[in-house]
C-alpha cells in the first residue's frame, strides 16, 4: 500500500489499515488493570465473540500466553456453543464492535440472570446493549471503521487482550514495545507486494492460507472473502499436507504464514511438485517460495504479519477491480440483535 497514491487512499479500508500505527502508539496498557486484577483472582478466562471479533484478538494471546506459560486459564469460543459450557468460575470477555452481536448478547443475558460477577465487554460505542448486560465495559478508541471488513478495530481488540493478560499475570512490557511494534506494522502495511505475487494470487481460483493456530491465518482467510471476493480457506499448521491436496490443483495458491523451516521441503513436494500451484510465504527470513520479508517482532510477530496479509489483499483487490469497502453481501453487523 502507498500511503500517498489516491488509488489506494479513496478507499476507507486502506484508511482504516493505514491508521493503524498511530493507533499502536496511542494505545493505553493500563486502561483495564482493575479488570485484570479481578481476573487474575478468578484464574479463567473466556473470550468470545463472533467473526474478526473473536479469531485474531483471542486466538493471538493464547499462542503468547501457552509460549511464555503465563499461569491463566484460557478458552476461546464463540457466543452460541459458549452458552453450552458451565462458565460458573470463568471470567468471560465479549468483543463486539456494534455492542449488538446477537450471540453474545443472548450469551451474556444468560449469565447476568443466572447472577455471574464476571461479565466484560469490549465495544467500539459506548452504551450498547452489550454493555449494559457487563459488569464492566470498555470502548474502543479507534473510532468507527470506514469499510465493512473490521481491521483496526481488530489490531486495538487484540492490543486489549495483551495488556489484559499481561498486567494479570504481573508480565506487563506492551508500553515498552508500542513505538517499535508501531514502525514494524507500518513497515508491513507499505511494503512493495511484487507484482508477480499478487497478480499469481488475483488468478487463484482458491487463496489458501497456512499457520498456527494464532488467529493470524484464520482472520487473514475471512479477511480474503470480504476483500477479494475470492473462495478461502484456513489449513491450520501443516494440514495442507495431510490429505487436503487431493482436491487441490495448480489453479490455486497456498499463502503460508512464518512456515515452519523443517516443513518446507514437505510442503514444495507435496503441493509444489504434487499438484503444482504455488506457495508464497510471509516471514522474517528467507524461505524457498516467494517470500514477502517482514520485520521480526519477537512475541508480537501476529501483529506483524497480520499487516503484512492485509498489504497483500489490498494489492489482490486492486488487481481485481474490486471496491474495497463495499462486498455485496457481507454487512458490518453479521447477526444483530433486535429483542
Amino acid at each position: 500500500m502507498n500511503a500517498n497514491d489516491d488509488k489506494y487512499t479513496s478507499f476507507g479500508l486502506v484508511r482504516d489499515m493505514l491508521a493503524v500505527p498511530q493507533i499502536i502508539r496511542d494505545f493505553d496498557p493500563d486502561r483495564m488493570d482493575e479488570t485484570a486484577a479481578a481476573i487474575a483472582q478468578v484464574g479463567r478466562l473466556l473470550m468470545t465473540g463472533e467473526g474478526s471479533s473473536r479469531l485474531f484478538p483471542a486466538k493471538s494471546v493464547m499462542a503468547t500466553a501457552r509460549r511464555k506459560g503465563w499461569p491463566l486459564s484460557l478458552q476461546t469460543e464463540a457466543g452460541l456453543q459458549s452458552q453450552e459450557y458451565d462458565l460458573t468460575d470463568w471470567a468471560v470477555f465479549a468483543l463486539s464492535n456494534s455492542g449488538r452481536t446477537a450471540e453474545v448478547i443472548q450469551l451474556f443475558s444468560k449469565l447476568a440472570d443466572a447472577g455471574h460477577q464476571h461479565r466484560y465487554s469490549l465495544t467500539a460505542f459506548a452504551d450498547s446493549k452489550l454493555e449494559s448486560l457487563a459488569t464492566k465495559g470498555y470502548v474502543l478508541n479507534c473510532g468507527e471503521e470506514s469499510a465493512v471488513a473490521a481491521t483496526k478495530s481488530v489490531i486495538e481488540q487484540s492490543l486489549c487482550y495483551h495488556a489484559l493478560l499481561e498486567a494479570a499475570v504481573g508480565q506487563k512490557t506492551l508500553a515498552s514495545q508500542r513505538d517499535g511494534l508501531a514502525d514494524q506494522v507500518n513497515e508491513a502495511l507499505t511494503i512493495t507486494v511484487p507484482p508477480e505475487i499478487s497478480d499469481r494470487i488475483a488468478k487463484a481460483r482458491t487463496i489458501y492460507w497456512s499457520g498456527r493456530n494464532d488467529g493470524v491465518a484464520e482472520e487473514l482467510t475471512l479477511k480474503t472473502n470480504e476483500i477479494t471476493r475470492k473462495p478461502a480457506d484456513y489449513l491450520e499448521g501443516t494440514y495442507a499436507v495431510h490429505g487436503i491436496e487431493e482436491v487441490m490443483t495448480s489453479d490455486d495458491v497456498v499463502i503460508w504464514v512464518d512456515p515452519y523451516p523443517g516443513s518446507e521441503e514437505k510442503f514444495e513436494d507435496v503441493l509444489g511438485r504434487g499438484v503444482g500451484l504455488s506457495i508464497i510465504a510471509i516471514a522474517s527470513r528467507e524461505t524457498r517460495f516467494p517470500t514477502l520479508r517482514i520485520p521480526d517482532a519477537g512475541d508480537l510477530a501476529a501483529f506483524v504479519q497480520m499487516a503484512a496479509g492485509w498489504n497483500i489483499l489490498v494489492e489482490v483487490g486492486l488487481a481485481l477491480g474490486v471496491n474495497l469497502d463495499k462486498p455485496e453481501r457481507a454487512r458490518k453487523v453479521g447477526n444483530e440483535f433486535t429483542g
